[in-house]
């Protein structure tokens, strides 16, 4: 997906999320080890739900903020998911499984820390200072979860 605007940069962070719950879920039925079948299938959940609530930011942002153009974009390289799920997360366990998902959630944030540091405009500024916001907390309360299930 090519991003251009702060509109494309929040379908890009819905169709990421998307995409690893629709894996994660496919990946979860190939899974033999059952802590990490177990994980799968909580990843993939909290990946539809957050997914929800990143749509739901299209809907309720600014027209103006979403409208605008990243100029200073180009030098970024977003992060590009495997396209098709080849069952990678079917193939490795607990540990790899939480060690890929928290450095993909920390691509996410470091990708909207970069935007944020280079908006000018308020209302874009806010918009991406709440995808940020959002994705911490999600990538929190994942390593905290995550943390839980490898004490049991």
């Amino acid at each position: 997906m090519y991003v251009s605007t702060f509109h494309d940069v929040v379908e890009w962070t819905r169709a990421l999320h998307e995409h690893l719950a629709r894996c994660l879920q496919h990946c979860s039925t190939q899974q033999d080890e059952e802590r990490a079948k177990w994980l799968l299938e909580y990843l993939a959940d909290h990946e539809a739900a957050l997914e929800k609530v990143v749509a739901g930011f299209e809907r309720q942002a600014d027209p103006k903020a979403l409208n605008t153009w990243l100029y200073d974009y180009i030098s970024y390289k977003p992060i590009k998911p495997h396209q098709s799920c080849s069952a990678t997360y079917a193939e490795m366990s607990f540990d790899e499984i939480c060690q890929e998902i928290f450095d993909l959630h920390n691509q996410v944030i470091d990708f909207y820390r970069y935007l944020e540091g280079r908006t000018e405009i308020p209302a874009t500024r806010e918009l991406i200072g709440e995808l940020l916001k959002l994705e911490q907390h999600e990538a929190m309360h994942l390593v905290h979860q995550t943390n839980r299930a490898r004490d049991l």
